[in-house]
């Protein structure tokens, strides 16, 4: 790996959490972001293990749809989960502090299940083209196919994280005095390499299949004769179709920017120290915002379906019904067992003024 000249830190095009360039002048970075990283890792945490219960405990048909959901939340609770080792990270100065395993793990973790994530999002993009565009042809879609594709998914997303695996480790910065937590490459070609992967299958092709999705989506509910007698239900759904392709681009756009201008300082297309400490000071909040992406995803994927919500619903009553029941049985025993004391006081004590 190479020290960036400008900054003076380890250079890496990693893009992910510790990618390793955090200007010297803006030291407010390594407390603001390991806050950043524990709100979204509660919220996140909170939010996708509520869309894991529900679809866990509801005992009725499966379904496409519930089959992606379900991979979705657990990619994203993965994803969360590596969040309080990186917190620690940003918070200590690029220290890691947690072994070269873990270096390891950790980063691949975190790379499979943002590839996995985004993933998903875009099969749920196709299959509600399919439901909602060419509704009698989804009909012959299977829970074995979405298995299936589910496979394919983590099988992609496992080997677009092999690099990470390989590269990623613990490395000693002398002028740090810190064991930093950095991808290093054999050269320069390697980084804007890996940074073009991820801009390409993680962002502008998945971007591209989304957006058609949900054009063609828009265009059909326009013209559709069933949905203008129903305007109000037409309107929610498109603005569920463009939340979800602004949430998107808002949470995953300045990311893949800043990698993509992150490669071109590797490439040494620019190199005026202005904009790289720009770009190094502008990463961690990109990063942020992508790790935002999996907080809004249960919003959007899960709460705000009809048939989710329902399910949420008797899950909850299912739980206040259950210990209602158990407070009723406890104090059903207490009143008992009080009965019964007071029977053998009274049966000890027998006799005039004791009340038995």
């Amino acid at each position: 790996w190479l020290l960036n000249s400008c900054t003076g830190l380890p250079r890496d095009t990693s893009s992910s959490p510790g990618s390793g360039r955090l200007p010297q002048d803006f030291p407010g970075c390594f407390a603001l972001i390991p806050v950043l990283y524990c709100v979204i890792f509660i919220l996140g945490i909170v939010g996708n293990s509520v869309v894991v219960a529900v679809l866990c405990r509801h005992r009725g048909s499966k379904t496409v749809a519930s089959i992606y959901l379900f991979n979705l939340a657990t990619a994203d609770l993965l994803c969360l989960a590596t969040l309080p080792f990186w917190a620690a990270y940003y918070a200590y100065g690029y220290n890691w502090l947690f072994g070269s395993v873990m270096c390891k793990v950790s980063s691949s973790v975190l790379s499979l299940n943002m590839f996995a994530s985004i993933f998903f999002i875009t099969c749920m993009s196709m299959d509600r083209y399919r439901a909602i565009v060419h509704p009698i042809r989804s009909q012959r879609r299977t829970l074995q196919q979405a298995s299936v594709i589910a496979l394919v998914v983590w099988g992609l997303a496992c080997l677009s994280s092999l690099p990470t695996f390989y590269f990623r480790d613990t490395y000693y910065i002398e002028s740090l005095g810190v064991n930093a937590c950095i991808m290093a490459f054999p050269n320069e070609n390697w980084s804007a390499g890996m940074a073009w992967m991820k801009n390409t299958l993680g962002f502008l092709v998945p971007l591209v299949v989304i957006a058609t999705c949900y054009i063609r989506i828009r265009m059909h509910l326009l013209k559709a004769q069933g949905f203008e007698k129903n305007k109000q239900k037409r309107d929610r759904v498109l603005k569920l179709v463009a939340a979800v392709v602004v949430a998107f681009m808002l949470c995953w756009l300045p990311f893949h920017i800043l990698t993509f201008l992150d490669a071109l300082v590797h490439m040494g297309v620019v190199d005026n120290c202005d904009v790289i400490r720009v770009i190094d000071t502008a990463l961690p909040f990109g990063v942020c915002l992508g790790f935002a992406n999996s907080c809004i995803n249960p919003l959007l994927y899960g709460f705000i379906g009809n048939q989710f919500q329902e399910r949420l619903h008797h899950l909850f009553k299912l739980r206040v019904y259950q210990f209602s029941n158990r407070e009723s049985s406890l104090s059903t025993k207490g009143s008992y067992l009080k009965d019964a004391e007071t029977y053998g006081t009274c049966e000890r004590g027998r006799g005039p003024g004791t009340g038995c």
